[in-house]
């Protein structure tokens, strides 16, 4: 059975970094577009970012587009988003997603979460 843990999350300032990783269990990962998404509190759970099997195309949200960037090492079966520039309006559980669109609909697996706080 195919999975997907998160991890990296933590607490940091505003202006600072984190990095998170997805690793992903099972031979097909490389197959398939990966995403991030994230939920603050009293919000619906929001799209972050995406990337294409082969980590050829990319997109991202407006609201991070510029901060963060989204990778992958299929050879690891990975896929990272490094967040720099970190703001308040950050702060959510960030969930690793398989699947290329930015609905939550589209994706059929998600990763348990990890939460980031960012600290004004």
């Amino acid at each position: 059975q195919v999975q997907l843990v998160e991890s990296g999350g933590g607490l940091v300032q505003a202006g600072g970094s984190l990095r998170l990783s997805c690793a992903a269990s099972g031979r097909t990962y490389s197959t398939y577009a990966m995403g991030w998404f994230r939920q603050a509190p009293g919000k619906e759970r929001e799209f972050v970012a995406a990337i294409n099997w082969s980590g050829t195309n990319t997109k991202y949200a407006d609201s991070v587009k510029g901060r963060f960037t989204i990778s992958r090492d299929n050879a690891k079966n990975t896929v990272h988003l490094q967040m720099n520039s970190l703001e308040p309006e950050d702060t959510a559980v960030y969930y690793c997603a398989r699947g290329w669109g930015s609905r939550t609909r589209e994706i059929d697996l998600w990763g348990q979460g990890t939460q980031v706080t960012v600290s004004s």
